[in-house]
């Protein structure tokens, strides 16, 4: 018998037979796809940005510097990354509730409930912030119940909290409701068997299973505040310093042909927003491998 003959040891045949598998489940054409898919991100994200790094450093430091860090830029900074982050909590939390009703209950009219959340999706930024306006105006439905209390919701920076929760939420939902859907309802009654509280078993049993999710609904809610323009502008009231966000500052010095001067603040939203969503998905694989430790 020669050697080609001789059967292989059985670690040997399993390895053999896991890369032989391996290679029959790549699909065919494998490397054009890739191709394909590397040319296409490279054409809608990685030019785009790479010119606007580029047209940034057409500015010497000191021009740099000046562009980004004027008082009332840094202002629009910190109500605009501040407002966002805020919103994405708020979102995380009650986004979390509307999404445990519309799996874990079933209500008349459920359905509808469960359309209307993609309704920001839909809706036009511009149109969103019109409708908001006029109900949280001085003579808006709410807006003039609560004016004569000293409570203003419009033309301030409540007002651009309130637009990006608005704007924020169905990202939240739509990215816990599946999790929540697929997750083993025997774990929580094991608990509850076991005599682990409802708080317990939310948080040893549900809140593992869902935390991903919910942290990447954060950073889709996050992100996409970050960048709001049209729902924000008509409710923000834009006074420089107290309501103006930064979205704003870049099309004012477009407006200006301050192009560089846009593009400046532009990159430091980006190193901003590219950031946070690093440490949120070094926070995810964290908890993935967590979770399977466990």
């Amino acid at each position: 018998m020669t050697a080609a003959a001789l059967p292989l040891p059985a670690p040997a045949a399993a390895r053999a037979a896991r890369s032989g598998a391996a290679t029959r489940q790549v699909l065919p054409g494998f490397h054009l796809t890739l191709g394909y898919t590397v040319l296409y991100l490279s054409l809608i994200v990685l030019i785009p940005l790479s010119a606007l790094v580029f047209k940034t450093f057409t500015l010497t430091w000191d021009q740099f510097w000046a562009a980004v860090s004027s008082p009332r830029v840094v202002a629009s900074y910190r109500l605009t990354f501040g407002a966002s982050f805020i919103a994405a909590l708020v979102n995380v939390v009650f986004g979390l509730l509307l999404a445990w009703v519309l799996v874990r209950y079933d209500f008349p009219g459920r359905k509808f409930v469960d359309a209307l959340v993609d309704l920001p999706f839909a809706l036009p930024t511009a149109v969103a912030g019109i409708s908001l306006t006029a109900l949280l105006a001085g003579n808006g439905w709410i807006g003039s119940l609560l004016e004569p209390h000293g409570i203003q919701l419009a033309f301030n920076p409540n007002g651009v909290l309130i637009a990006l929760i608005f704007i924020g939420l169905p990202f939240v939902v739509r990215t816990v409701q599946p999790v929540l859907e697929e997750s083993e309802r025997e774990l929580e009654e094991a608990a509850a068997c076991l005599g682990a509280t409802r708080w317990q078993t939310f948080r040893h049993v549900i809140f593992p299973a869902i935390a991903p999710a919910l942290l990447t609904g954060f950073a889709m809610a996050f992100a996409r505040a970050v960048g709001e323009y049209g729902s924000v502008i008509f409710i923000a009231g834009n006074m420089p310093m107290v309501s103006e966000i930064t979205p704003l500052i870049i099309i004012g010095k477009l407006e200006q042909y301050d192009y560089a001067g846009a593009t400046a603040v532009a990159l430091v939203m980006l190193l901003f927003s590219f950031a946070l969503l690093l440490v949120i998905n070094g926070l995810q694989a964290w908890q993935r491998r967590r979770s399977g430790g466990q």
